[in-house]
């Protein structure tokens, strides 16, 4: 499973390692990804999600899963989050109607 937010799309960056005596080896800083359940209104439902923290305090600032997935572009976002935006997206337009 690759080390990636599902919704912001973090991944692993790669830095140095540097000493006192400016030796430099490469090394890798990983995102903190948490296993988390949001709740998403308009499916009623909780979805369990892969998120890194600062994702969560995102959805969280935006109001709820359900806003923040529906304002969010698509080439970011993975394949579960883009199948659950559109249906989201449909059923708040089912709700609407």
């Amino acid at each position: 499973m690759a080390r990636r937010c599902s919704v912001t799309g973090k991944g692993t960056q790669f830095g140095n390692n540097v000493s006192h005596a400016n030796n430099k080896t490469r090394r890798r800083f990983q995102p903190n990804l948490q296993e988390t359940s949001m709740l998403s209104d308009a499916l009623g439902r909780m979805v369990r999600l892969r998120l890194s923290t600062n994702a969560i305090r995102s959805i969280e600032h935006k109001g709820g899963l359900d806003s923040f997935l529906l304002d969010a572009r698509e080439d970011v976002l993975s394949i579960e989050a883009r199948r659950l935006k559109r249906l989201i997206a449909k059923k708040t337009e089912q709700a609407a109607a």
